[in-house]
């Protein structure tokens, strides 16, 4: 019994000790200490950002987004860290960030920025991850100069842009601190990577007139040294430099650091996990707050947090009631197919079939506020999230709702609104499946009757996307035009036939990012599909 009773006493003891370490973790992980080291990190990546102003600022989603001023950001992109994880390295066609590729050669390279909280200097999106893709796209691109003049079809002035394919560099560029054994598997996969890369319809010839220099990684963190006297040109490599910017202080242990009148405790990568700690915050929100936010103190910033975040949820209410027209702004391509870089958006204009002689135009709307509409080609479809169609609603003829969480201002028929209450496959594995036949019989209706179309879900980067995938698949023939349906009946239905089209959206929303559960609600649909056919 005393035996019993002292073991009993000692785990009491662990279990203290446990939540004691918790509650001081969770007494340093406060809000306000999160958003002094973002604001703390933004100001390293500013820092950085000047050293070579010429070159655009992209976020790396969603992490990057907190670490510099919406209005410094010049595009967006999204590349994860479990597609660079040990022993799970891979290449995601649903993630190509061709739109980033092309920004970069068009700018002569770019600057990413990311971070992560665990006591390491780099995210393994930006230490593999993205040199992976450095490395499948210049490959690829090195196939397509080197095919493009063994058959001789080079022509109006493409030769000379090819001519020095000789010296591309296609090799694996990965930072020191990876292992060499590490390093040999990834080699081992490259040329795995680029044939599926190849195979799911990506416009390569665009990216090889695009790109003069092939693709290549730099990293840089708090601890880099730089002589800022000796900051080298960048158009002087011969390389177009994607510089990867880790923002956050790589030490495990937190520091207690000073600012002004208020002490605080600094996390390493804050902007992480977003959701466990933001409050409804969002990256645009603290910037616009910011000094209020950071001036206010510890002791106010939970109640300043939430007043702007209900004062923004009654403004967007009220914008859902009284919506102002939005301006259209035309993307014009050039005589070589490439896309032409608006702002903060990219907008990439080739069909399903990659034949860069028949590129259809496209066009995006930007709203006051600068949020997007994404119009999918010629297809009369396009893709936003409910937050930001308040504005736009007036250019559609109908609107197919995939958010479970508002209802958009209507006072249309049936015929032109269908709300369809989709959750992610995390919360409902088959909703998006059941949801489906709907929305595809919606679509055809109003497809046939040639109206333009809004599919819009919470985010607009996920479920609509899906859905529009779904439709461009059952409806659209390969070549991107609509035929009811007809063209389905003919082919089959491949992951690899459904990945193409998926690329193919991709091209013009360039914020997608499908979950992998919802792609596959959407590939069972259509296999479903393909059985109740008619032989």
């Amino acid at each position: 019994m005393a035996a019993a009773a002292s073991e009993h006493a000692a785990e009491e003891g662990t279990m203290s000790i446990y939540k004691a370490a918790r509650r001081i973790k969770r007494r340093e992980s406060t809000l306000y200490n999160a958003l002094r080291s973002v604001a703390d990190d933004a100001a390293f990546v500013a820092e950085i950002a000047a050293l070579w102003p010429t070159l655009p600022l992209v976020a790396n989603l969603r992490c990057g987004l907190w670490y510099a001023q919406p209005r410094s950001l010049a595009a967006t992109c999204y590349f994860k860290s479990t597609d660079g994880h040990a022993g799970n390295w891979a290449f995601s066609t649903a993630r190509l960030n061709l739109h980033l590729a092309l920004l970069a050669g068009e700018r002569g390279g770019c600057i990413i920025v990311d971070s992560t909280r665990k006591g390491k200097r780099f995210p393994d999106s930006m230490a593999k991850t993205i040199p992976i893709w450095c490395c499948v796209l210049n490959r690829a691109i090195q196939r397509h100069r080197l095919r493009a003049i063994n058959q001789a079809v080079v022509s109006n002035g493409d030769a000379e842009e090819y001519s020095g394919s000789s010296n591309w560099d296609s090799s694996v560029h990965l930072p020191v601190w990876v292992l060499e054994t590490e390093r040999n598997a990834i080699e081992g996969r490259i040329e795995e990577w680029v044939d599926l890369f190849e195979s799911c319809g990506a416009d390569i010839h665009s990216l090889a007139l695009g790109l003069q220099k092939p693709l290549r990684p730099l990293w840089i963190s708090q601890n880099t040294r730089i002589w800022l006297n000796e900051v080298p040109d960048h158009q002087l490599w011969d390389f177009t430099p994607i510089i990867l910017v880790s923002a956050s202080a790589s030490g495990t242990v937190a520091t207690q650091r000073t600012a002004s009148e208020f002490s605080w405790r600094y996390i390493p990568g804050a902007g992480d996990d977003e959701e466990s700690w933001a409050r409804g915050l969002t990256p645009t929100l603290f910037w616009k707050h910011s000094y209020d936010l950071l001036d206010g103190g510890p002791d106010l910033c939970n109640q300043l947090v939430a007043d702007i975040v209900e004062k923004d949820r009654v403004y967007r209410a009220q914008r859902g009631e009284h919506s102002p027209q939005v301006i259209v702004k035309h993307i014009k391509c050039s005589s070589h197919g490439q896309e032409s870089y608006t702002g903060d958006h990219t907008i990439i204009t080739q069909p399903m079939n990659s034949n860069p002689s028949t590129l259809a135009p496209a066009n995006t709307q930007y709203s006051n506020d600068g949020h997007v509409v994404f119009w999918i080609g010629t297809s009369n479809i396009a893709v936003a999230s409910t937050m930001q169609v308040a504005d736009g609603l007036a250019d559609m003829d109908c609107i197919l709702n995939c958010d479970s969480t508002s209802r958009l201002p209507s006072n249309s028929s049936e015929d032109s609104y269908l709300e369809l209450p989709i959750v992610d496959s995390k919360d409902e594995r088959f909703s998006l499946l059941k949801n489906l036949p709907k929305a595809v019989s919606f679509a055809k209706n109003n497809l046939i009757a040639r109206r333009k179309m809004l599919l819009c879900c919470q985010s607009g980067e996920d479920i609509s996307i899906c859905v529009a995938l779904a439709i461009i698949t059952r409806l659209f023939n390969d070549t991107g035009c609509f035929d009811c349906g007809e063209s389905f009946m003919r082919r089959d239905i491949t992951k690899l036939e459904m990945r193409k089209r998926l690329v193919f959206i991709c091209k013009y929303a360039v914020n997608a990012r499908p979950s992998r559960g919802n792609l596959r609600q959407v590939y069972g649909f259509l296999c479903n599909e393909k059985e109740q056919l008619p032989h």
